[in-house]
């Protein structure tokens, strides 16, 4: 009886010791976020200082000198750089980013606004990057140095070396004006926005918000918007899944089991499919945390150039406005979403293989 007892002590004590080690990584990992916030916000509030204060950045020049005065003065910005920094800090962790100086609006209302549709174009620009990337990087391996691996190798090449603005421009060219096959710009045509505004408390999703709609129109009307911006956002990202899946599978493919899987006569195609591909994808969750930063920063541009009211066109309309007090609230949102889904993306890649924590 205790032989049994002691005997499963043992082998219990294993598996608690790396469930431990599991929750330790992840509090390690999630408290490891409040630092990174902090030294974020500090050096975004330092570096748009550099300026001087917010309100002469953005009204220098069209109020008279003494109106400027006393605009600064009610804002506080005369205040020493330690006390204006110390406040805004204060302000930050209460959910309070300020108010914009173009427009007199929340910052807070504007990225809970604006960020959804940000979050909704890296979703269609990651759905792109692994539909186009990961089964073209198994192809490439799958035909290693021949003539189709060396024609997708330079496709990666040119998907993430390419300007996005220049793919954007290139795919409405081709699809919107000469084809007519999609929409030029927007998220969603006239009609269906107007019907989203019959809903009760909107996601700001637009997908979702069509769902909730119940009209199939509606559903395909926003997925057929997001066709275009998807593509210019997720080409970037879909060349490197494709190289990275390609490098990991040629390297599984010369390890011991596969060896031995393809002396017992399993095929090259099954190998690849069935015995490398899994391994692949660690790296690719791994890379997935600074994709998105990628994707985010991406945003900007691709949002700018299709019309897609996201964080990324508000920031460029503020960043023409010269409202760094919006800009420093939509860059340190945006840092603090890259930080969240970072450290996501870790515990999911040590949940896939316990070997990362160690």
């Amino acid at each position: 009886m205790s032989t049994a007892v002691d005997t499963a002590d043992i082998a219990a004590k294993p598996l608690t010791a790396q469930r431990g080690g599991l929750w330790r990584f992840i509090l390690i990992r999630l408290l490891l976020i409040i630092p990174t916030v902090f030294i974020l916000v500090t050096v975004v509030f330092f570096l748009m200082r550099l300026t001087g204060d917010p309100i002469t950045a953005a009204l220098g020049g069209r109020l008279p000198p003494d109106q400027l005065k006393e605009r600064i003065h009610e804002a506080g910005y005369d205040r020493p750089l330690i006390v204006q920094y110390l406040d805004y800090l204060g302000g930050v962790f209460r959910g309070d980013f300020g108010t914009t100086l173009t427009d007199h609006r929340p910052v807070s209302t504007i990225l809970l606004q604006y960020g959804a549709a940000t979050l909704e174009l890296a979703f269609y620009a990651l759905i792109v990057a692994f539909i186009i990337g990961i089964p073209l990087g198994l192809i490439a391996a799958y035909k290693r140095d021949r003539w189709q691996d060396a024609i997708l190798r330079i496709g990666a090449i040119l998907g993430y070396a390419t300007p996005i603005f220049f793919v954007a421009i290139l795919l409405k060219l081709v699809f919107a004006v000469n084809l007519g096959w999609l929409p030029v710009a927007g998220r969603a045509s006239t009609r269906t926005e107007l019907a989203m505004t019959t809903l009760q408390n909107p996601t700001g999703i637009y997908l979702i918000d069509a769902f909730r709609l119940g009209d199939p129109d509606a559903v395909g009307d926003v997925l057929w918007h997001a066709v275009l911006p998807g593509l210019a956002l997720g080409i970037l990202t879909a060349g490197i899944f494709l190289r990275l899946v390609r490098t990991n599978v040629i390297g599984t493919l010369g390890a011991q089991y596969v060896t031995s899987a393809r002396s017992r006569g399993v095929g090259e195609y099954r190998l690849v499919t069935k015995h490398a591909y899994r391994p692949a994808l660690i790296p690719i969750v791994t890379l997935m945390g600074l994709q998105i930063a990628a994707l985010l920063a991406g945003a900007v541009l691709t949002e700018t150039s299709f019309e897609w009211k996201g964080l990324g066109f508000m920031l460029a309309d503020y960043l023409k406005a010269r409202d760094f007090v919006a800009v420093q609230g939509i860059v340190i949102m945006i840092a603090v979403v890259v930080a969240v889904v970072n450290f996501i993306v870790d515990v999911i890649a040590v949940l896939i293989d316990p070997r990362v924590r160690y």
